[in-house]
Order: C-alpha cells, then structure tokens, then sequence
C-alpha cells in the first residue's frame, strides 16, 4: 500500500498507478535504501527519537531482508510503488508496529537523495575499475609498441612521424583525466541530505552527522531545500560520463579506421569483429562501431536530466524520479563500453611493417628536413619554402625525400649536404623527439610505466 494514502477517499486509478510506480528501476537501489534505513534507525535510537530496543530491533531485521535479497530467498515485489514502500512494507510486516516507526523524522525525499547518492557512488567505483582495467591494457600496449613509427595526422592527412605507443598513450591521457574527473565528482556526492525531511528539515533532535558517519559520507547537506531538491552531482557525474564516452568514441574511430583495408594498421581478433551475411570476405569492427554509436546514448541521458531541472521550482517535483533512468542507463552503457573496449584492444595485433610502409609515404619527414636547414643558419621561414619546393618535386618525380638525388637538393639550397639523410630517416626523426611528452621511444616507455605505476 502506498505510504501517502491517509487522506484519499479511492485507490489510485491502475494505469496511473503504474505511471507513477519507480519500483521497476528503483529497486537496484535497495542495497542503499537499507543501508541509509539502518544508519537513519541507529540514530533514532540513540537520540532517544524511538526507544533503543526497537531501534535494535528494526536494525537487525533490516538487515536479514538486505542478506535475503542478497540470497535470493527475498524476491521484491514489483507491484510495490518504490523501494522504499517494499522494505517499510516488509520490516513492518516482519516486526508490526515497530517497523512503522523507521519513518520517523524522515521524509521520501530525503530518502531518496540519500539511496541515489549512495548508488551513484558505488557505481563510480565500479566505471574507475573499468577504467583502469582500460588504461592498464593501453599502458601495457604503448610499452610493447613503443618503436612502432607510424604517421601522426591532422586533418587526417599524414603529419609528422610518431609512434603507436605514444598514440596509444594520448587516450591514456585522456582515460586519466576522465579518472581523475570522477573522483572530485564523488567529493560533491558524499553528502548526505538526510534529515532534509520533505522540504524544512524537522523539529526531532536528529544527529545528522552520525548517520553521515556510519554511512562514510564526508558531512551534511547546508540546506533542507537544497538537500532535497538538487541533482546537481547526478548532473555533473553524467558530464563525466559524457566526456569519458567522448574520449571512448573518437577511440572507437581510429580502430575502425585502422582495421579498415585503406589503412591496415591493426587486425582485431575474431572474438571482437563479426562477418557480413552477404558478403564472405569481411570482417567488421562492429564492437568499436557499437561504443561510437553509444556514445550519443550517454550524451543524450545527460541532456535528459538537463531538461527535467532547467524549469523546476524549489522544492521536491515529481518530475525529479525521471533522474534515476537517465544516470543509470548511462553508467550501465559507460561500464559495458569500457568493459568491452579494453579486451578488443588487448588482443589486436598491431600491424607494425604497415604503419612503417605507411609513415615512408607522404613526406611526413618534411618539418625534419627544414630543421636540418634552421640548422644550417637558415631562417625557418625560408627552410620552409625550400622544403616545400622539394616536397613538389618529389611528387612530380613520384619519389621521396630520402631517395631525393642530392643534387636535385642542392639545386633549391646549397645548404644541404650528404648529412642530411641521416636527418631525415623516419626512424632517427622520431627518436630526436625527445622533449618530454614528444614520441621517442624512451619517452613512450618512461611514460607507459608510469602510467602503469599510477594504476597500482
């Protein structure tokens, strides 16, 4: 029954009843909803709010329904209106009138903010695992291809030399940030707002810094309206989100381009690719195509909740319970991306002669070469027009830099001599690369290990 029924006259009409229910994703929060139940009745006791042996009393049965819907002897019952309505229901069925009393000085309110605080802080822990089974894959991966030279690109045109370890280790980077970004958000979200009460707090004696306490929380909500009517850190951990499947996406990007035939950089494993119902020969990056796609599923959630809070008057609305499906259906996606993404990338095969073959086309030794004349004493500005000259002429001719004739370079600057080849083999031009954070090998290796060290 529900718990607001006092003073109606009918019973809740079927279909709206079913549109107001939450019980139906509200219920993975019940774990929370006994935890702060337990934590809101010791302090009862305490304060002498309710007597100490009942508080006694609803705090251990609390506790056989969690260790019951933990076994599967409890089933919840769906036709309940919220979590919060099942447990109540089921205490008090188990200790009567006692059990009734759990409610006091509390409101749903408040409750509710508590449990989906708790929830969403569980649940960052669980994306921070993934995450760091993420980066551990890429750190481990950036060290074993730390002197795979590939081209760099902007604009998706091939740049400047670097390695696939240091590209690996820029989403390392990225993932950090996200880690990093998920943490000071759970500074926001350990604070409780119980005692908030519907709105105005209450005139009991309650000590809301013990129910702090005993649920780990690092201190109380400021302000009763507040406390209640805010989703701010539900907000700002779907902004999270957001970005992290922002990072995950444009990831999920290049491996569909590496895998694809234009490029040829890695080979994803079979039990990461799928085939085509009408066509034998392919092999499709489904899996990174699935994160990419997913992404906007997040990005949309996060827009979902923007829109319910952008018009809500102080305090409690109704239009609040639409957070729950939104963050959850976002943590859920963020999670089994993540938990997929790192298994595909540990087992594809970095095709290393490829991205070689590849890194010896298109001149991407061309900034090296007008170094080598900056060198000389010549102006950067004019290496750059003699460099740009030889570059034209090695398309006219359709051959490169390196196989360049030295007198076809002497010819656009007399500057340049036998040394410069040296200077501009690929694999000499990346390891010259050695300011911090640039893609020489040792870098690349200093920096994947400390990635790997920070995960510990």
């Amino acid at each position: 029954m529900p718990l607001w029924t006092g003073r109606f006259k009918k019973q809740l009409d079927q279909q709206t009843n079913d549109f107001n229910a939450s019980i139906a994703f509200d219920s993975r929060m019940a774990k929370q909803d006994i935890a702060g139940s337990v934590a809101h009745a010791t302090m009862l006791g305490k304060q002498g709010i309710i007597d100490e042996a009942e508080s006694e009393v609803i705090v251990k049965t609390l506790k056989d329904i969690a260790a019951e819907l933990e076994s599967g002897a409890l089933v919840i019952d769906m036709t309940a209106e919220d979590i919060h309505t099942f447990v109540e229901g089921e205490l008090t069925r188990r200790i009567g009138d006692s059990g009734k009393r759990l409610h006091t000085a509390r409101s749903r309110n408040d409750q509710v903010a508590l449990d989906l605080r708790l929830y969403l802080l569980a649940e960052a822990d669980r994306i921070d695992a993934a995450l760091v089974r993420l980066l551990t894959v890429i750190g481990e991966k950036a060290k074993a291809t730390c002197d795979f030279v590939m081209p760099g690109y902007t604009h998706l045109q091939r740049a400047q030399p670097i390695t696939f370890g240091h590209h690996l280790l820029a989403y390392g980077e990225m993932l950090r940030r996200d880690r990093d970004r998920l943490a000071d958000c759970k500074k926001r979200m350990a604070v409780s707002p119980l005692g908030s009460g519907a709105l105005a707090g209450t005139t009991y004696p309650l000590d809301r810094e013990l129910v702090a306490d005993l649920l780990g929380l690092c201190g109380v909500s400021a302000n009763s309206l507040d406390g209640v009517s805010d989703r701010d850190y539900v907000l700002e951990l779907l902004s999270v989100l957001s970005i992290l499947m922002v990072h995950l996406s444009r990831f999920a990007e290049e491996v569909i381009l590496w895998c694809s035939w234009e490029f040829k950089f890695i080979e994803l494993d079979d039990a990461f690719s799928t085939g085509s119902s009408i066509m034998p020969q392919k092999k499709n990056p489904d899996i990174a195509e699935l994160v990419r796609g997913k992404a906007g599923r997040v990005f949309g959630d996060l827009m979902t909740l923007l829109t319910v809070m952008k018009g809500l008057p102080l305090a409690y609305n109704k239009d609040m319970q639409e957070d729950k499906e939104a963050v959850f259906d976002a943590v859920d996606t963020a999670v089994i991306c993540i938990d997929t993404f790192a298994p595909m990338l540990e087992t594809a095969t970095v095709l290393r002669d490829n991205l070689r073959a590849a890194a010896a086309k298109g001149f991407i030794n061309a900034t090296d070469c007008a170094d080598y004349l900056v060198g000389k004493g010549l102006p950067f500005r004019d290496a750059y027009k003699c460099v740009g000259q030889l570059v034209a002429l090695c398309i006219d001719k359709g051959t490169t830099l390196e196989a360049l004739p030295l007198t076809e370079y002497k010819a656009v600057c007399g500057l340049f001599d036998e040394d410069v080849y040296p200077m501009i083999d690929l694999d000499r031009c990346v390891e010259k690369r050695t300011v911090k954070g640039a893609p020489a090998p040792q870098n690349v290796l200093r920096e994947a290990n400390a990635l790997l060290e920070s995960l510990k």
